[in-house]
């Protein structure tokens, strides 16, 4: 196509909305808002995963971090919860989050998706889809597609009505449709394709007066821009030479899963690949994340975290990371400088050496220079210009014309700051309220043939289902003269699983952030006559990522058997089960005001200590100040928590961290394996309150504990560097 040709292309494209001026449009040296050509440096802020009252903070944060853009998501199931009935408050306020960034002076890349994948519970797709009669997410399925379109209509309407994309005098410049769809496309073929293809004409169509994006989709038909997400982009390249190269993922470290260590990044190899994607022409980078974050209530995925911290330059709790967010700082200013060669010129590459080279961008008066080392080992001194550099190991130069240097992504000029947890206020007056396990026939169970799919009968309304049934043991079972207990075995889809037996609590069993399949096998202590068997079934998040994810199954499908019996082995699979949703202090709202008084508390030296199904309570005072809070639950087991009726989401600190931690220098390619901490530690022990949810006095905390802890080792603690 020629460049004449494609410049009238590119001004149609973005003449779609009517009587808007094309105000955004590209080529392959970049974005171009208001006929500037730019180099774009993005972060990542999901706005549900902070509070309203953080995103101010935030978002300042992030300009006087040098970023222009703020990216983000848009999380389907928590604006549509239920089919038709839509919610946008709180911390699902998108336009008060993006109004927000536009008085910042800032930009945007709304990400609309709808599928986001981001360890967000079930992909950010609304669990009633998976109901919609013959439907089949991702792909060319009439259902689906038409659901797609019509939340993807929703979203942009309402942009428009608020006039927030760029070419009404908004914030918006890119937004994004689907993602990270290539490898699905791949996995089903043909129908993937016309899917893929349905879908950008679907988003081109709505008319935004901004650049569509796909990342990961290499097969982008025009006019969208194909991108790359990933540690290191700067060998990708899009589809076509007038698209410009831009890297909507540039992973700060990796997520956190229960069982797992916490996985961080060294700041030196972050500004590497920046520098290493910019002097390969790359345009638009984005951090992810730039501020990761908490999953509140039970929004993260399969075995995801609560924290979703990410080691980012901006800390879950929302305080800058040193020297991560400094260090990026100061690459952003120097990349500012550059900015006039690298958005007008194509580089000029020339080897320094072995493992050494320099690209030059001259464009008018204009020069910039990036000299590399590639050797993770060593240290060298290049020539350039008749000049000598000293180039650290694996690190970049910044020279902004040409002479200079005004940054090497290796040389770090701030020091890491000590993260500091410190207890705060007085010990916790608790008290508990143990439940017992239902048994068949309980008023709120059903009853059924076999055992059912968890998800089909709780619709993620809560993460607990009782399977319930009932043994007769004969007087003339040999275990009960020789002490040779049955055994049972449980099968389960997953994530979790607590057995009792006649109330008390046999065993448990649970998976993992890779398999979340589990076999639950051990000796039960029987009696004879009558004995009920309890099975309470658990969901740690849903299925986020994978071809058809929708299709996967939660709970107990079986088999379900008990060995050691006269008779031989019981399959027990079939047979009638009673099923209840939940567990009895949801029911009660317990963890509410108004529901904590519906039971009688025990306290003193009745409280229950080390027991499962137990609830705690207690009422603080907020402490002084404004450093941000958690709580340390490093003394409890697994379940929830609840600040005055918000929900901080799940705790588990029983689950420790498995893996191989050790030093980890900045050299060499990364991988979300390289760099590790915490082994043999909780996974996560320290759980983020927002100050807003506090009153001055009186704020009601409620702890739902699964296994058994020991609630007197609960501390609030404040956070500081």
């Amino acid at each position: 196509m020629s460049k004449t040709r494609m410049f009238l292309f590119i001004m149609l494209f973005c003449c779609l909305v009517s009587g808007a001026s094309a105000t955004v449009s590209y080529d392959g040296h970049g974005i171009l808002v208001d006929g500037k050509r730019r180099i774009l440096i993005s972060g990542s802020i999901h706005y549900p995963r902070s509070t309203p009252e953080m995103w101010p903070d935030l978002i300042y944060k992030a300009k006087e971090g040098g970023l222009d853009v703020i990216q983000t998501y848009v999380f389907w199931n928590g604006h549509e919860p239920s089919q038709g009935k839509y919610f946008f408050e709180g911390r699902y306020d998108l336009v008060r989050f993006i109004k927000l960034v536009q008085q910042a002076g800032l930009y945007v890349h709304l990400r609309i998706g709808p599928y986001v994948c981001a360890e967000w519970n079930f992909g950010g797709f609304p669990v009633w889809l998976k109901y919609v009669p013959g439907i089949e997410f991702r792909t060319d399925n009439e259902p689906f597609k038409a659901a797609m379109k019509g939340f993807t209509e929703k979203i942009v309407n309402m942009m428009k009505a608020e006039k927030l994309f760029e070419p009404q005098g908004g914030p918006i410049i890119l937004s994004q449709i689907e993602n990270e769809y290539e490898l699905m496309e791949y996995d089903i073929g043909n129908p993937g394709k016309a899917y893929a293809k349905w879908a950008a004409e679907m988003a081109v169509g709505l008319g935004t007066g901004v650049p569509w994006v796909m990342c990961k989709q290499a097969d982008a038909p025009d006019p969208i821009i194909n991108t790359c997400n990933g540690f290191y982009c700067e060998n990708f390249y899009p589809n076509e030479a007038y698209k410009p190269k831009m890297w909507t993922e540039l992973w700060t470290a990796w997520l956190l899963g229960y069982g797992e260590p916490a996985p961080y990044r060294p700041v030196e190899d972050i500004a590497f690949a920046v520098a290493k994607f910019l002097q390969n022409k790359g345009s638009f980078i984005n951090y992810y994340m730039y501020h990761g974050g908490t999953n509140f209530d039970r929004t993260s995925g399969r075995f995801v975290a609560t924290s979703y911290d990410y080691d980012a330059p901006i800390d879950e709790y929302g305080l800058v990371r040193e020297p991560k967010w400094g260090h990026l700082r100061n690459l952003h200013k120097a990349i500012k400088l550059c900015e006039p060669a690298l958005v007008n010129s194509d580089p000029t590459v020339t080897s320094l050496g072995k493992n050494q080279e320099a690209h030059v961008f001259k464009s008018g008066g204009a020069c910039a220079a990036f000299l590399a080392n590639y050797d993770a080992r060593y240290s060298v001194k290049v020539s350039f210009g008749n000049v000598q550099y000293d180039l650290p190991a694996w690190s970049i130069s910044i020279l902004p014309d040409c002479k200079n240097v005004v940054f090497n992504t290796a040389t770090v000029s701030f020091h890491g700051k000590h993260m500091k947890m410190t207890p705060v206020g007085t010990a916790f007056s608790w008290h508990s309220y143990t439940e017992t396990a239902p048994s068949v026939g309980d008023k709120k169970s059903f009853r059924a043939e076999g055992l059912r799919e968890q998800l089909n009968v709780t619709w993620d309304t809560t993460d607990y289902l009782w399977y319930m049934t009932n043994i007769n043991i004969d007087n003339n079972e040999a275990f009960l003269k020789n002490g040779h207990l049955p055994i049972l075995t449980v099968d389960s889809a997953g994530h979790g699983l607590h057995v009792f037996i006649n109330g008390q609590l046999s065993g448990t069993a649970y998976g993992n952030i890779n398999e979340a399949r589990l076999t639950f096998s051990g000796k039960v202590n029987l009696k004879a006559g009558l004995n009920h068997i309890a099975l309470l079934s658990i969901s740690v998040g849903l299925q986020n990522i994978g071809t058809h994810f929708e299709k996967l199954n939660v709970g107990i499908l079986g088999p379900v058997t008990l060995r050691g019996l006269n008779s031989g082995t019981w399959d027990m699979s079939r047979w009638t089960w009673s099923h209840k949703i939940g567990v009895e202090g949801e029911a009660l709202g317990l963890y509410s005001v108004h529901g904590s008084s519906s039971v009688n508390w025990a306290a003193g030296k009745l409280l229950a200590r080390s027991q499962p199904l137990t609830w705690y309570k207690t009422t603080f005072d907020a402490p002084g100040g404004n450093d941000p809070l958690a709580l340390d639950m490093s003394f409890m087991s697994k379940g929830q928590i609840w600040i005055n009726g918000n929900s901080i989401g799940r705790h588990w600190p029983a689950y420790k961290a498995s893996g191989t931690c050790h030093q980890c220098s900045y050299a060499g390619l990364y991988n979300e394996k390289k760099c590790l901490s915490g082994c043999g530690e909780p996974s996560q022990k320290w759980y983020h309150v927002p100050r807003s949810w506090l009153k001055p006095k009186g704020n009601l905390l409620v702890v739902f504990e699964e296994w058994g802890g020991d609630p007197s080792g609960i501390s609030l603690v404040k956070r500081s560097y």
